[in-house]
């Protein structure tokens, strides 16, 4: 069964996601399906211990950095929703 998730990402990282898919002849959710798959698929002690394929990182823009964020989930909202306008 399927289930609907709203996520929200970098306008760029997007589009060249969604390109990345098409010539892959799938779609970006199916995509986004397959390595969230993999990423549950087996226990990894930290986010750095998953193996990221050589696709990914193709596709990723810089080096990933996991923060605890430190405004309330409020806040971070209002954030960034202000920065969209």
């Amino acid at each position: 069964m399927d289930a609907k998730v709203t996520l929200s990402f970098n306008k760029v990282i997007i589009e060249k996601a969604k390109l990345y898919a098409e010539t892959q002849n799938m779609s970006l959710s199916r995509m986004l399906e397959l390595i969230l798959d993999k990423i549950t698929s087996k226990q990894y002690a930290s986010i750095e211990d998953f193996p990221i394929s050589d696709w990914v990182a193709n596709i990723a823009e810089g080096k990933a950095e996991y923060t605890t964020p430190s405004k309330s989930r409020s806040k971070l909202k209002a954030q960034y929703h202000n920065r969209k306008k």
